[in-house]
Formats: C-alpha cells, structure tokens, sequence
C-alpha cells in the first residue's frame, strides 16, 4: 500500500492508495499563511492517521520547483514560508519508508497515463486549472522534468500585459472581475448571461495557451484537469476557436486530442506512481 499526498495551491489530500485505487482519503484546506513548521507539522500529522504496517512508501505532490533525486521543494506556489523544504530526509526520517516528491502537476499527468485518458497516448501534454496554471509532458511514455523540475511551468511564459497563469487560472476573475472560479461557474451553471460571457473570454486566453503548447510540444493530446475545468461547458467551445485562430499548422490543430480528465484523484494516484 502506497501513502499520497497532493499538496495543492487551495487544498491538502492524503489518501491510502491500493492496487490502483483510493480506499482512504481526508481532504482540508491548505494553511497558506502559516510559517514552514506549521504547515509540516500538519502533514506530519496526517501522515500519522494514515499510516499502518502495510504502507511502504509515501508519494508527494506539491505546486513547486522540486530536486526530485534528494526530494527538496523550493519556493512552493501559494505557501509563502516554503523556500526551501527538505521534505524528502524529514518524512523518511520519522516513518522510515522511501519518501518520493515530485510536482503536482507532473503527478497529475503520471495519474492521468496510468489509470486515465492518458493510457491511450505516447506523447501528451497534462495541465491543471486552478489556482495557478501548470503542465507536465510526457514523452515516448516517460515524464519529462527537465534539468530543475520546471519544464512544465507555462503559467510563467509572458503573455499580454502579464502571464499565463493571470489569464489562464482563478487569478483571472479574481483580478478582472473581482470574483471566484467557483462562484463564476455556480452563476453559470444557473445561466447568468454576464457568468457565460466572463468564461468565453477565459475559454479565448486558455485557446492562446494551447497554442503555445502545441509550438513547443506537438503533442498527440492534451488533457486538461483541476478543479477548473468542471466548468468545461462554459469555456471549451472558446477556447478551440481560439486555438484555431491564426494557427499556422492547420493540420496540428486538426490532428491533436483535447480531452477534460474524468479520473477523480488523478494528482494522488499519479503520486502513488513516484
């Protein structure tokens, strides 16, 4: 039995993973202003409620740049305190089981190429909507990292009068419209013209971001995930014709897979892949 830890930029999950599934999970909102002891130690406990003779290794996702090999996360999104967390040496020093730590959203993506859509493809591209923006890739079935863990990061590629991550996440309506994702997507679901119209225009910034994706990657998919994209409905639509808007490659856009993950836990399970 495998122990995962996604530890996103809004929420912590911890799950006991077995043969492929989640049989146990427990979900809390992510400390974000608490200092660097505060929020380990919450993993630390956690841990503990989780842990039992059976589990043999610990998987963690965390939003960061990461020395996968000595398992240090560095300047972690959304927890001002983490500059440098040795995540790896501490956890395996208390419950002495080998410890793995990658990027959530490459875990996101391991999720996805062993127990969902990905299973179907050689070469695609992983990124999650929620918080912040990011991507994993794999390539020829093997996840690629780069030389720091942060070949993913397209939320920081300069675009319009900031970044990505500003036009492609929940930054978007917080500081364009002074609202959330979730409370966006419940006014749209209920059919507030004004909510529809604030997801087209979101769906158009996320058909620029795809764009730049296929430059850099061309890849056979691209699978789209986080607590974003439920709200899929309002903004798919936009983004593909966004995407298709002044494409050079006509046969690149025509070819490429856009799929929305349908595997509930995807960031845990793939952590369980480490």
């Amino acid at each position: 039995m495998k122990l995962a830890i996604d530890l996103g930029g809004t929420n912590l999950r911890i799950g006991q993973i077995d043969n492929g599934r989640i049989i146990n999970q427990k979900d809390m909102a992510c400390p974000q202003n608490a200092n660097k002891t505060e929020v380990l130690d919450l993993i630390k406990s956690l841990t503990e409620e989780m842990m039992n003779a059976s589990v043999d290794k610990i998987g963690i996702g965390v939003p960061s740049v990461v020395d996968v090999e000595k398992g240090i996360v560095y300047d972690a999104v959304n927890i001002p305190s983490w500059k440098e967390v040795h995540l790896k040496e501490i956890l395996e020093n208390i419950f002495h089981v080998p410890v793995c730590v990658d990027n959530d959203v490459n875990c996101f993506v391991l999720g996805e190429k062993y127990f969902g859509s990905g299973k179907a493809f050689h070469d695609f591209v992983g990124i999650t909507l929620g918080t912040g923006v990011g991507a994993g890739i794999m390539i020829d079935d093997k996840l690629y990292r780069g030389i720091n863990t942060g070949a993913g990061e397209v939320g920081s590629l300069p675009y319009l009068q900031s970044d990505y991550e500003h036009y492609c996440s929940s930054l978007f309506f917080k500081y364009a419209f002074h609202e959330t994702g979730k409370e966006l997507a419940e006014e749209a679901f209920s059919g507030d013209k004004h909510a529809l119209k604030i997801w087209q225009i979101f769906g158009g910034h996320l058909g620029k971001l795809m764009q730049a994706l296929i430059f850099t990657y061309d890849p056979q998919a691209v699978i789209i995930g986080g607590g974003m994209a439920k709200a899929a409905p309002f903004f798919a639509e936009s983004m593909k014709e966004s995407m298709a808007e002044d494409f050079p490659y006509k046969r690149a856009i025509e070819n490429i897979k856009i799929l929305f993950s349908t595997l509930d836990g995807s960031n845990m399970l793939g952590a369980s892949k480490l």
